[in-house]
């Protein structure tokens, strides 16, 4: 809803505003333009440090502000793209400026000739003395592509149980997935959801993507008995008291329909943890473990120091006592060494978590993956997490990303997370997200980042603001992108945006360019400028990951047969009557398998209404998906044998057991992974991917 007019920012504020990144206005359409209050523009200026709170402040802060642009020598960050000519940020500087460059390896330049990849520390000298430094990044023109085409898996780990693992699906798990695909299927990467570590305490949120930290992994998803140590404890007795525990939880939710119950699990595999890591460590192991902590340094003594305050003061570090609220004040100090066993507990689960996700990842390229496991990238973390806690210095205080509103949500959303400040950001060369994507790399063939829009603009809302009293804050895209197209070739890693929604305008264009992949669905696939009708598969671009379905999405046999209206309608959650729904989502149906049918796609059309045999169906999806030229082509695992129900269902929260389900057939009853892999249905369906399709360019 937009704004009065009277609530529109004055010129100056609207100026103020353009000069730190601050939209005073958006398009949701390109026929449609919003205005954002003046309320929402002053609070988000004061996010970043910016008094605007009435004319003479304003005035100040604009004088202020044009003065330290016109003064300064250079930006927080200059981007040089290889093979690209000089950024403009260097060809502006005035005849005789003096240049000299420190590499990341400590090798001093006296220009920006050939400089290496990598971070650098830049130092300008003008002719009339005044000096000015800069973080230069110096990045590869496009990031990896994928080595070939190839067809893979989709699946929330948590739901991936065989009967071996303990009431949710573990880093064994997704091993086994990989080496099993990989070798008889063919396929070339798993895609997985977020696996960052979670805020701890009963309940803890199920989403998995409103994590503590998104820096280190959580060790629930650890494989107990795989630990080496494991076989050392001296407590068999009461181990074997834990496995028992185990097979009656996995049990639970196997043979009796219970619901996932993730902290079960975690408080289980914390008492077996417990017992492990008494155990020594050999000595090749403590050596790993040591180069472990010091590879991460600072960065994991503080994520292991916030759980270890978080069992002593509660996991929200905003109700601890006052000195431990700043990471580096000497109550934090006093307590880390008070605490040391217990941060060095945390330490090394993030190290054994670590050393499985590599596993795993391992294990996926030996079965002949060309890609392997496709981690993703949550959007942001928990207000009350350990990131936040640790680096309160580049997050915005006060602030919520969420989006704005659009055609499927009137009201917006808040998502709960902080953002990161982007001039605190652009001051430190960008050092959290580096060290991010670094992190992440040590154990990804690919990377999914989730709303990658993200890396040009977020939506901020004042807390206590609905989501339609936000604004945009601007991010410099170009520093983003260069760090993600560095790290992503140094790893050898791809990298998939997650670009569904509303996109604003050249952004596709630009993450195409810099070989990020893009994200197809195929129900969102139509020629929206054109006809509005289902998109041939020749139209389709090349550089995405093409799927019937998503996490947030029905899986296919509920689109098919309509069922997803029926539980929607059951929730309360229809905005219009179920009949108009069920028509509406027939006919879209409808349309999409007459184009499988005259592409002759569907081997035994169906003679019923959609649905009616959606076996042969969702194969012919899947065969229409091969016929794209999409780069990548994933299956929806649950797909594979029929299971209708949605992982994860936005708009509901105790209303529906999300990010709770195990993968089930479309009977409802749960699969082990050991029956999933000897499913004549999956391996029909992953056969059809096998099949002959157009390469991709």
């Amino acid at each position: 809803m937009a704004a009065a007019p009277d609530e529109h920012p004055a010129p100056d504020l609207a100026r103020l505003a353009e000069l730190h990144g601050v939209a005073t206005s958006y398009r949701p359409a390109p026929d449609r333009t919003v205005q954002v209050s003046a309320s929402a523009v002053t609070a988000a200026l004061a996010a970043l440090g910016v008094d605007a709170a009435g004319p003479d402040a304003v005035r100040t802060a604009l004088a202020a502000r044009e003065r330290e642009l016109r003064e300064r020598l250079l930006p927080p960050t200059v981007v040089q793209w290889a093979g690209a000519e000089p950024p403009a940020a260097l060809t502006a500087l005035a005849a005789g400026t003096r240049l000299r460059v420190l590499t990341e390896d400590g090798e001093e330049r006296e220009d920006t000739a050939d400089l290496p990849l990598g971070v650098h520390h830049l130092t300008a000298t003008a002719p009339d003395g005044r000096t000015g430094t800069a973080h230069l990044v110096t990045a590869p023109a496009r990031l990896p592509a994928p080595p070939g085409r190839s067809h893979g898996l989709l699946v929330q780990l948590y739901s991936l149980l065989s009967r071996r693992s303990w009431g949710m699906g573990d880093l064994t798990d997704l091993a086994e997935l990989a080496g099993w695909a990989g070798r008889t299927t063919g396929a070339g990467f798993v895609q997985v959801n977020p696996l960052h570590a979670a805020v701890p305490g009963a309940p803890t949120d199920p989403s998995p993507y409103r994590p503590s930290s998104r820096r280190f992994p959580d060790p629930v998803h650890l494989r107990v008995e795989d630990v080496p140590e494991f076989a050392y404890v001296r407590d068999r007795d009461r181990l074997h008291t834990l496995l028992e525990r185990a097979d009656r939880l996995r049990a639970d939710v196997l043979d009796k329909g219970a619901l996932i119950d993730r902290d079960a699990v975690w408080e289980l595999k914390r008492e077996a943890l417990e017992l492990v890591l008494q155990v020594p460590l050999a000595p090749g192991r403590q050596a790993a473990y040591d180069a472990f902590r010091a590879a991460h340094g600072q960065a994991l003594d503080d994520h292991a120091t916030w759980y270890a305050l978080t069992e002593v003061h509660g996991p929200d570090w905003q109700h601890w006592p006052d000195g431990l609220h700043d990471p580096r004040s000497a109550a934090t100090a006093r307590a880390r060494t008070a605490l040391a066993g217990r941060v060095d507990f945390h330490a090394r689960l993030a190290w054994l978590t670590d050393g499985q996700l590599r596993t795993a990842q391992r294990t996926a390229r030996e079965a002949g993956m060309s890609v392997g496991i496709v981690h993703d990238l949550a959007v942001g973390v928990h207000p009350s997490g350990a990131d936040a806690w640790a680096q309160q210095d580049v997050f915005a205080a006060g602030m919520s990303v969420g989006a704005p509103p659009d055609a499927f949500n009137a009201r917006g959303q808040d998502w709960g997370l902080p953002p990161w400040r982007p001039d605190r950001l652009a001051a430190c060369g960008h050092a959290p997200y580096r060290d991010l994507l670094r992190a992440l790399f040590r154990y990804a063939g690919a990377l999914r980042i989730d709303h990658v829009m993200g890396l040009f603009r977020l939506w901020w809302i004042p807390q206590g603001s609905p989501p339609t009293e936000g604004t945009y804050i601007h991010y410099d895209s170009d520093a983003m992108l260069a760090i993600l197209a560095l790290e992503a070739t140094r790893a050898g890693a791809v990298v998939i945006g997650e670009d569904l929604g509303t996109v604003e305008p050249g952004v596709r264009e630009t993450l195409e360019r810099r070989g990020v992949l893009g994200t197809s669905v195929l129900w969102f696939e139509r020629d929206w400028e054109g006809d509005g009708r289902p998109l041939p598969p020749e139209r389709w671009r090349a550089d995405c990951l093409a799927t019937a379905t998503t996490h947030d999405l029905p899986p296919t046999a509920a689109r098919l047969t309509g069922d997803h209206v029926d539980l929607r309608d059951r929730l309360g959650l229809l905005t219009r009557s179920a009949a108009e729904e069920r028509a509406e989502v027939a006919a879209d149906t409808a349309e999409w398998l007459a184009l499988l049918g005259s592409l002759g796609l569907l081997d035994t059309p169906a003679a019923g209404p959609p649905g009616s045999d959606e076996e042969e169906e969702i194969r012919a999806v899947h065969r229409f998906l091969l016929r794209t030229p999409a780069r990548l082509i994933g299956v929806w695992l649950p797909d594979g044998i029929g299971d209708r129900r949605p992982q994860n269902l936005p708009g509901t929260w105790y209303e529906y057991p999300n990010w709770r389900l195990p993968i089930a057939d479309s009977e409802g009853r749960p699969v082990p992974l050991e029956e999933l892999v000897a499913s004549p249905r999956l391996r029909g369906l992953l056969g059809v991917l096998r099949g002959p399709g157009p390469s991709a360019q």
